[in-house]
């Protein structure tokens, strides 16, 4: 069986991600269950930092948290690593709080990897497979403070909608 591929639409273009079903089961039908129900349409990459990453799928274009399902267990310990075009799940401190939020590496971040249960990391679920300029093109927008978001786009990057593809 394939991996699912789903296709981000943004306001800076389009982008194709292959979803990692085989390595992160629960994760992967964790994000497909927003995806099927729109959830993302009209959301922002809300936290882009150069040279790290760009994070997006929580937040609506008034920069308020959108309602999210209950977190899902972090999966970080399936061998995945955290490389330049990987799209790997946010969370707060708390290992196991990622919900809908997620983020794309811009470059290796091997410190984001699960390292034992003491520095649990980050789950990859998925790899940008097409459109990685769209990506490095959101990095390099205009950054300020927003609120608590002290990385916000100055112009507001939108998530038109994210869709399976065929």
């Amino acid at each position: 069986m394939s991996n699912p591929v789903v296709l981000v639409d943004t306001t800076k273009g389009e982008f194709l991600v292959e979803l990692f079903a085989d390595k992160a089961p629960q994760t992967v039908a964790n994000f497909l269950s927003y995806v099927d129900a729109n959830f993302y349409v009209g959301t922002l990459f809300h936290r882009v930092v150069k040279g790290f990453m760009i994070q997006g799928g929580g937040l609506d274009n008034m920069m308020r948290e959108k309602t999210t399902q209950a977190p899902v267990v972090n999966e970080a310990t399936n061998g995945l690593k955290n490389l330049e075009g990987t799209v790997t799940m946010a969370r707060t401190a708390d290992p196991h709080s990622a919900s809908a939020q997620f983020f794309i590496n811009t470059v290796d971040n091997p410190d984001l990897d699960h390292q034992g249960e003491d520095e649990f990391g980050y789950c990859v679920f998925g790899q940008v497979i097409d459109g990685m300029d769209v990506v490095k093109k959101i990095e390099k927008v205009r950054v300020k403070p927003q609120g608590d978001h002290e990385h916000a786009p100055a112009d507001q990057v939108s998530i038109n909608s994210i869709t399976r593809f065929e």
